[in-house]
């Protein structure tokens, strides 16, 4: 009786392995069941050109507003003279505006909606938060 025992904790404990192997194989979807396939991501175009530099919309994601309908908000990317340099976590819905020969404003987008205004270095690609108006 002791190795039918014994045979019965190792063949348990073989499928609760497989169980946990299989859990860990999980594929997540996405969340959006009505969201545009990003799989054919859309090509990078250009939006905005300065003195010897050209910004382009890179990146893309979906975005879902409170109604529920879709968007595509896009990632930034500097390039100037064989050089490309992304602007970090900052997906837009809309095109920068050229400040100076250094600056770029450009709006976050966040559930298909502009959330703040950012200043973005074109030397370095650096965003930076403009502060809300009526604050210093």
């Amino acid at each position: 009786m002791g190795c039918r025992w014994k045979r019965r904790v190792v063949s348990c404990c073989a499928g609760l392995s497989l169980m946990a192997l299989a859990g860990c194989t999980r594929v997540e979807r996405d969340v959006h069941e009505e969201s545009p396939d990003l799989s054919a991501r859309p090509p990078d175009s250009l939006t905005l050109t300065g003195k010897n530099l050209e910004i382009w919309l890179t990146l893309a994601r979906t975005g879902r507003a409170p109604d529920h309908t879709s968007c595509v908000e896009r990632g930034l990317e500097i390039r100037r003279e064989g050089k490309r340099i992304p602007v970090p976590l900052l997906y837009t819905g809309e095109a920068p505006i050229l400040l100076n020969d250094s600056t770029m404003r450009a709006m976050l987008w966040t559930n298909c909606r502009p959330v703040a205004a950012y200043r973005v270095d074109l030397r370095t690609g650096r965003p930076v938060r403009e502060p809300a108006k009526g604050q210093p």
